[in-house]
């Protein structure tokens, strides 16, 4: 076999033998559904006049709009109350699961139903960061985002522990309860005519529910372990596939913006940065943005690197380290966002939206500090809670250096 042969199966079997970016689909699961929660509970006190019965966008403007474009929201499906706070709390709740990583796959489907819902009754809430966040709740069902830092990934892990000592394991009852519940939901809903208009969700919701089904029978009835192997090998392609979608969406965002950007001509004379530093509506810090603002080397210099790093970005992915440079300045960039023009939710969707590009040498130190951090939390707490507890007993010491204690 020539080297071209050698090249193209070894990049089948690699996208087909595993799911690729464990660490990366999980930061991002992590990112987006805490930008998510972040922004509801702040939200909370005006959840009616955001998406609710109070609000200006009423329930009959809203119908109208989904009669003429056929998105997708289920606030749609009634105007009561009762209804409205029930599916708010469903969002937060399926956001919570989800940043935890339990049954990720169900709660991924209900965290964008949630998101859908309720960006959809009201379009015009939001600052950019929610059509970020609105693409992407649709791209994390496909991914297998709870192979790590997930309550997923320890069950399994304590159930592959549990056979390796010879214990029995018992089968999940939690998932099939889960699939029947919302399978009962699904019919409902779609004998109800609920789900009319654009085909996608209902084609995923059903796509999903299938799917699950079909990986619940195999592994009750299998008896070799081949269907398993190939249901592995699909889940894996699918996952792939929605890794490369999130990672192209991210720098289709870039690319596009920064060639909008060079067409301007504030933006090609270097002034561009001056402007949004004085509007009132995003100036929570008058003082600050009058400190970046008063040097023109400083706001040029802002201006033509802003232009420079998204045009740049999607070409440098093949050079490690130009392009871990200009991650860590696109990241900087959103965070002074967030705080100079009061953009927080909009600057932490576009940073998790960033973080699938994260080396994962960095991914794993971070969950290694995260660990180490909770480890030693955790022992305080039970510290705390048990004042009678005495340290552990002491290592021995080698008689031949217990003077180095002294002279260090």
């Amino acid at each position: 076999m020539n080297r071209f042969s050698l090249a193209i199966s070894a990049g089948i079997a690699r996208v087909t033998e595993s799911a690729l970016g464990p660490y990366q689909t999980a930061v991002i699961r992590i990112g987006f559904t805490a930008t998510w929660l972040l922004f509801l509970l702040r939200e909370f006190p005006h959840r009616q006049e955001l998406y609710g019965p109070d609000g200006p966008w009423d329930f009959d403007l809203a119908q109208q709009l989904i009669g003429t474009n056929g998105s997708f929201t289920a606030l749609i499906w009634s105007s009561s109350r009762f209804w409205f706070e029930s599916v708010y709390v469903l969002a937060v709740l399926a956001g919570v699961l989800l940043l935890l990583g339990w049954r990720t796959r169900t709660m991924s489907v209900l965290f964008m139903v949630g998101v859908l819902s309720l960006q959809n009754r009201s379009i015009f809430m939001g600052d950019g960061g929610d059509n970020v966040l609105h693409l992407m709740c649709v791209y994390l069902v496909f991914t297998r985002c709870g192979q790590v830092w997930s309550l997923d990934e320890r069950r399994a892990r304590r159930a592959g522990e549990a056979r390796a000592r010879g214990e029995r394991v018992g089968p999940d009852r939690i998932g099939p309860l889960l699939w029947s519940v919302l399978g009962v939901a699904l019919v409902a809903v779609t004998a109800a005519g609920r789900l009319d208009g654009d085909l996608t969700v209902p084609l995923i919701l059903w796509g999903v529910w299938l799917a699950l089904a079909v990986r619940w029978i195999v592994d009750r009835l299998a008896r070799t372990d081949e269907p398993r192997i190939l249901l592995d090998v699909i889940g894996n392609i699918v996952h792939n596939g929605a890794l490369l979608v999130i990672m192209a969406e991210a720098c289709l965002i870039y690319a596009t913006a920064g060639w909008y950007k060079i067409q301007g001509s504030r933006w090609q004379d270097g002034t561009a940065v001056h402007y949004p530093l004085h509007l009132d509506y995003f100036s929570p810090s008058p003082a600050l943005a009058d400190l970046l603002s008063s040097s023109g080397t400083m706001v040029m210099l802002i201006t033509y690197g802003t232009v420079i790093v998204q045009v740049a970005f999607p070409f440098t992915l093949f050079n490690r380290r130009v392009k871990n440079v200009l991650l860590a300045a696109m990241i900087t960039e959103h965070a002074v966002i967030a705080v100079v023009l009061g953009l927080p939710f909009f600057s932490l969707a576009m940073i998790a939206a960033d973080a699938v590009f994260l080396p994962t040498s960095f991914l794993r130190r971070l969950g290694g500090w995260a660990a180490r951090t909770r480890g030693g939390l955790s022992r305080l707490v039970r510290r705390g809670d048990d004042p009678t507890e005495l340290p552990g007993p002491r290592t021995p010491e080698n008689p031949e250096h217990a003077h180095v204690g002294f002279t260090a």
